[in-house]
């Protein structure tokens, strides 16, 4: 009998290992068994190391080695000789893991649903509570976990909760996060987390606020919520009260008057739509087409927007810039690059010598298109048919402004210039000059901000100055 001794519970690369050395040297998984830390081996055990096995080549699929590092992380305290059974069998069977009917693949395949469902709700239900204040503020959380979740969910906090100071505590071990790293300690005990936070009372209001009587569904919320995890919940002690309520409050919402309706919302109107200016009527003025612009309802984003951005520049520009559309602080402020973007483009414009106030600047869509994630509003790309539909208005700020070059800021500006895709990265860097007028391709300055490779940001920014500058010399501006 060979007996391995693993470091701790998730030790995956000991036990890699030792399987590895194990199955090269041809030791059945009968003969083999894995133990956790110093445990006492048996009358006839021969005692074995983590070993790195021979140099012979050895190969499972990834789909193997991914599985078996969620196993790992069940609570089963035969996983280890389980994974070593199905590593023994792939050589002879290679796509094993694929017949899923297989006992051991099956029981494999449960454990790591078992072990993603723990993760998840170590996801849903960790609460923070707050300790100290200031420099010394921190949020501690206690969480029991179904299997030993903590490792593998741990990054998720980290970039849920990137900016504050805290740690997960459970009896497997901790997770602390100082705001630039993410470190592992030992285990814990629930009397080392704070047992009650000054906004607990707040919380527990807003969860009282939110139930629904008339939607209550206790046997699919003990199902999404075990009552395993109520313990250390601190909204867990009213849902027994709003359970045994729920029938009374459903009866007096039904045979309740209905409410009046709120007169606030009197106050909140979609601006009109300007009748007068369509398809059929050209306004004369970009002042005329701003203020028509305020009650565009060509396509669905003025309803999340807060209002649509105009163009902004003299009346009569030599040089038209196009980007795609506004965003969250063009959205709000209601002027043009006026956000990060805006802060690269004005760079871009000083060191290609052009005057910002000499030109006129706007975006092929009006209204800023975006989704809502944690309290933060992140762009989104506008579609080809809201491009499509905002070219109206473009095509008379053109008419409008005449100007002798339009520098179109990306494909979506591009489309909405040219009525057409565009590729940005093979047109951009020449003029092109037609019957409407010369035109410019080029980066947006979003593109130069996002890209996660600075050497393509770099590379980018240094492009897209040196097309301002050829616009420049074309117009003659250059200061």
């Amino acid at each position: 009998m060979r007996t391995v001794h693993l470091v701790d519970e998730t030790d995956f690369a000991g036990w890699r290992d030792a399987a590895r050395s194990l199955r090269l040297s041809g030791v059945e998984p009968a003969r083999v068994r894995f133990v956790v830390g110093e445990k006492q081996a048996g009358l006839f055990s021969e005692i074995i190391s983590e070993g790195r096995g021979e140099d012979r080549p050895f190969k499972v699929s990834k789909a193997f080695v991914d599985l078996a590092g969620e196993v790992i992380l069940h609570r089963d305290p035969d996983r280890f000789d389980l994974l070593y059974r199905l590593l023994w069998r792939l050589q002879d069977e290679p796509d094993l893991i694929k017949v899923t009917s297989d006992r051991d693949v099956a029981w494999a395949m449960e454990m790591a649903k078992n072990v993603s469902r723990a993760s998840h709700k170590m996801k849903a239900f960790v609460r923070f509570r707050q300790q100290g204040e200031g420099d010394n503020e921190r949020w501690i959380a206690w969480f029991e976990p179904a299997h030993r979740v903590l490792a593998k969910t741990a990054p998720f906090f980290v970039r849920r909760y990137a900016n504050m100071r805290w740690s997960i505590l459970t009896p497997d071990g901790a997770a602390h996060w100082d705001l630039q790293t993410l470190s592992y300690g030992p285990p814990a005990r629930k009397e080392d987390a704070p047992q009650e936070d000054e906004i607990e009372d707040f919380w527990k209001t807003y969860y009282a606020s939110t139930f629904n009587p008339a939607r209550l569904r206790t046997k699919a919320m003990k199902a999404e919520m075990p009552k395993s995890y109520w313990k250390n919940l601190p909204e867990a002690e009213l849902i027994a009260d709003l359970i045994a309520g729920a029938t009374g409050r459903t009866e007096q919402m039904v045979t309740a008057p209905a409410p009046e309706p709120n007169r606030r919302f009197d106050q909140v109107r979609a601006a009109p739509v300007d009748r007068t200016v369509t398809d059929d009527v050209v306004p004369d003025t970009l002042e005329t087409l701003n203020k028509a612009l305020e009650g565009c309802r060509r396509c669905p984003l003025w309803r999340d927007a807060t209002r649509p951005v105009c163009g902004a520049g003299p009346g009569r520009a030599r040089l038209m810039i196009v980007g795609e559309q506004p965003g969250d602080h063009e959205d709000l402020t209601g002027r043009p690059f006026v956000g990060p973007a805006g802060k690269v483009l004005d760079k871009a414009l000083s060191d290609a010598g052009i005057d910002r106030q000499l030109v006129y600047l706007t975006n092929a869509v009006k209204h800023f298109k975006h989704t809502v994630r944690e309290r933060k509003r992140l762009h989104r790309t506008p579609a080809v048919s809201e491009i499509d539909r905002c070219r109206w208005w473009l095509d008379h700020e053109r008419s409008l402004v005449k100007p002798d070059l339009i520098v179109a800021m990306g494909a979506s500006a591009a489309r909405g210039v040219t009525g057409h895709a565009v590729n940005v990265s093979e047109r951009r860097g020449r003029i092109e000059e037609g019957a409407h007028g010369a035109l410019l391709v080029t980066y947006h300055p979003a593109y130069i901000l996002r890209h996660p490779d600075p050497n393509e940001r770099q590379r980018a920014q240094a492009a897209f100055t040196a097309d301002l500058a050829l616009a420049a010399t074309y117009l003659n501006l250059s200061q």
